[in-house]
């Protein structure tokens, strides 16, 4: 039999390292890690896609999406015919954004955002205040090697502003009801992790590696 080919898409900004947690048996799956490329000059999301999907040799794989990259893979199935599309602390539809970013897509608040202090997250864990602050952007040090300004600027408005208004019924996502990013009270309908967070495929990949084998599977 042969194995069932297993991309996997991380959250904005972060690299695939996020994944690092995550173990599928090497008997039954082939796991591909997905890396963020620069976007190009005013590049839709859609246009995005489908140059990631280029990427992604069988495509009739299993494409795994967290966050940001749950975003992505929804956008990528149109040029693929994937077996699965799984999104992970992610949404299927700009209706399940939670009321700050409807605000922010707006008033176009986002475009404020300090990106460019994310260049240089060593020098903010240097000035940081608190334990708790530095050991965050500790862990922002290890994941989030996509720090370029022209990145962050255009994957936070292609977030905020996503179009997709229609919830394609087909994709299988899994959130954590205490996820701070995107409240579950907005998601309309997820296999539930109990007490997972925005973070939770670092915290809580026991469970992942425990059920995400069978969920690919049925």
């Amino acid at each position: 039999m042969s194995k069932i080919q297993v991309y996997f898409m991380p959250g904005l900004a972060a690299s695939s390292t996020i994944f690092e947690r995550i173990d599928l048996s090497s008997d039954l799956f082939e796991v591909h890690l997905l890396e963020w490329i620069l976007p190009k000059p005013k590049e839709t999301l859609v246009d995005y896609a489908k140059r990631m999907a280029e990427k992604v040799n069988d495509k009739e794989a299993v494409l795994i999406g967290v966050s940001f990259g749950g975003v992505l893979v929804q956008e990528m199935k149109q040029f693929l015919n994937p077996k699965k599309v799984i999104i992970i602390s992610s949404i299927r539809s700009n209706t399940e954004l939670p009321k700050r970013m409807k605000i922010a897509k707006s008033t176009k608040a986002y475009k404020l955002i300090p990106t460019g202090l994310m260049q240089d997250v060593e020098l903010l864990t240097k000035y940081a205040f608190g334990d708790l602050l530095k050991k965050k952007l500790k862990l922002y040090e290890k994941y989030l090697h996509m720090r370029n300004k022209n990145y962050l600027d255009w994957a936070i408005e292609q977030m905020v502003c996503w179009q997709r208004v229609k919830i394609d019924a087909t994709i299988i996502h899994i959130h954590g009801d205490a996820d701070e990013v995107f409240p579950s009270k907005n998601i309309k309908k997820f296999i539930n992790v109990k007490g997972g967070t925005h973070m939770m495929i670092l915290n809580r990949f026991r469970w992942f590696n425990s059920n995400l084998p069978k969920i690919i599977l049925e």
